[in-house]
């Protein structure tokens, strides 16, 4: 299956919440201020936002100006190419480390599917060939070890792990000195998502970046932080709130396939410029794919 028939299947919700809606205004509908007000209000309502909705409709409308259209049957490619260049510059490659181990820190509160994308990403870096090695730095709760540990085995990865309640920079240091001693070529790091407490989670990522630092050039590599789609307009603010404690530098949205909401990618990273890397449609552990803004834009416009 190709990519788009990937992004296609698994944005099937989202893109029933939005072609659906836009079916009876695209279908030789005469071009007039009250279709661009139509086209906003239902972007607005698949969770594109307010700001970045008025920024995609203005694009359509110059572009429609610009073809001289009267009528509406081109636009959903006007419409796909506005989300694409909304979406221009989106860098999904994953930094790695010139020598040594690439670490990956993987932030975001419980519940968002966290876990489950560290062991997909673990597994397909193993189907790459990489040798990965997990940090459970999530000590805050036992069954986060216990979680990690379980998709490990499903990974067919080693978890580095302490008792609950443990040092988290401390397993972080760990999981490093495992990674040198056995040549590992990736180490993913969970942590804790406490948000209610941002000065605890702060000084928490902190000293973990600190001992990432100090004993691999240029780590943490990454700072990917996992959001739900499902939650829509929330993963915002969950993005400007991680963003206040750590230096976000990537985004998994997750379960998309089980949303209408995907359209909240859009305003992740045009109005907060953190690119979206890793999108999770579908539930199997092979189900987390690249982003692809292209693969995104047309599967959510087009029939």
């Amino acid at each position: 299956m190709g990519i788009f028939d990937k992004f296609k299947r698994g944005l099937e919700k989202s893109r029933d919440a939005v072609f659906g809606k836009l079916t009876g205004l695209f279908q030789g509908r005469k071009l007039d201020d009250s279709v661009f007000d139509e086209l906003e209000e239902i972007l607005i309502a698949a969770d594109v936002g307010v700001d970045t909705a008025v920024w995609l409709v203005g694009r359509v409308k110059q572009a429609a100006w610009r073809e001289r259209l009267v009528d509406t049957v081109r636009l959903p490619n006007l419409l796909q190419m506005a989300m694409e260049e909304a979406l221009a510059g989106v860098d999904s490659r994953m930094r790695t480390a010139e020598t040594g181990p690439s670490l990956y820190l993987i932030v975001g509160v419980n519940g968002v599917g966290k876990t489950t994308t560290i062991g997909k990403l673990a597994r397909r870096y193993r189907d790459q060939g990489k040798r990965v090695i997990l940090a459970a730095a999530d000590t805050f709760r036992a069954a986060a070890i216990d979680q990690l540990v379980i998709w490990g085995e499903r990974a067919g990865c080693d978890v580095v792990r302490h008792g609950p309640g443990a040092d988290p920079a401390a397993v972080v240091y760990d999981a490093i000195m495992a990674a040198r001693s056995r040549s590992m070529d990736v180490i993913l790091c969970d942590t804790a998502g406490r948000l209610h407490n941002k000065g605890n989670l702060m000084a928490e990522l902190a000293k973990i970046q600190k001992v990432a630092s100090r004993e691999l050039p240029g780590a943490p590599h990454e700072v990917l932080l996992v959001l739900d789609g499902t939650t829509g307009q929330n993963a915002l603010n969950q993005a400007k709130a991680f963003q206040e404690v750590v230096s976000v530098s990537g985004i998994a949205l997750t379960k998309l396939d089980g949303t209408a909401k995907g359209g909240v990618i859009l305003p992740i990273v045009r109005e907060y410029g953190i690119p979206v890397k890793w999108v999770g449609l579908g539930e199997d552990i092979e189900d987390l794919e690249i982003f692809d803004p292209a693969a995104f834009s047309a599967a959510v416009c087009q029939p």
